[in-house]
């Protein structure tokens, strides 16, 4: 595959779709991404060859105009010297020369084309790439939180699969029978507030079913006939 071929194909390829279609969307936007580092240093390896072949051929322009110039001034000398005949081979030389710098500023006006057609290029691939880094740090992040969520299930899991929530509920019920045992000490005891209560309650009867008693004996004694 040419290099303009795979550069087309990554320019005009949907990203996020391959992604979504890949059963390893972070493994494939890694292989992207490397095509397109390989892909960005042939274009700008390419670029930099015609850039010197376009200094090569401003070179080759400035000589010729060089040597046009050279040769109109022997034909000035030829003229001034009665050499009418080496004046015309100095103009045929001279017209030589010019029909060459035409041809090579053709060329290089070709070079000047190509070589900003390649920066283009190299600028949309390089916006492309830096789409699909920010993708893969996405990826990545993404990666890191699910694998992060399955561990946590799976610790969830391994917890709930164990004896340690059965070790953990044996462990509050004998907490609560504890709590329960506690209560049960004190369970039917008053305090002593309620303890004197109840003494006064009991002497106030006491005191009071005596005060029945004695008055019952005096009634008894005031009843009965004298000796």
């Amino acid at each position: 595959m040419g290099i303009f071929t795979r550069f087309r194909d990554i320019i005009n390829s949907n990203i996020n779709a391959m992604l979504d279609k890949a059963e390893d969307p972070e493994k494939l936007i890694k292989l992207i991404i490397r095509e397109m580092e390989d892909t960005l240093v042939e274009l700008k390896a390419s670029c930099a060859g015609v850039m010197a072949g376009s200094r090569k051929i401003q070179r080759q322009i400035e000589e010729t105009d060089a040597k046009a110039r050279q040769w109109e001034d022997r034909a000035e000398l030829a003229v001034k010297k009665g050499r009418d005949d080496l004046a015309r081979e100095a103009l045929l030389e001279k017209r030589h020369y010019l029909d060459r710098a035409e041809s090579l500023q053709k060329e290089l006006q070709e070079h000047n084309v190509l070589i900003e057609q390649y920066q283009e290029d190299i600028k949309q691939l390089e916006d492309k790439l830096h789409s699909a880094r920010e993708k893969q740090r996405l990826l990545v992040q993404r990666h890191i939180r699910a694998r992060g969520k399955m561990r946590a299930q799976e610790e969830i899991r391994r917890i709930e699969s164990t004896d340690a929530i059965l070790k953990f509920e044996a462990f509050e019920n004998r907490i609560e029978r504890m709590e329960a045992e506690a209560d049960l000490v004190n369970f039917g005891r008053k305090s002593n507030l309620e303890s004197e209560f109840d003494n006064l309650m009991v002497d106030e009867d006491i005191e009071k079913e005596l005060q029945d008693l004695k008055s019952t004996i005096t009634q008894k004694g005031a009843g009965s006939p004298e000796n």
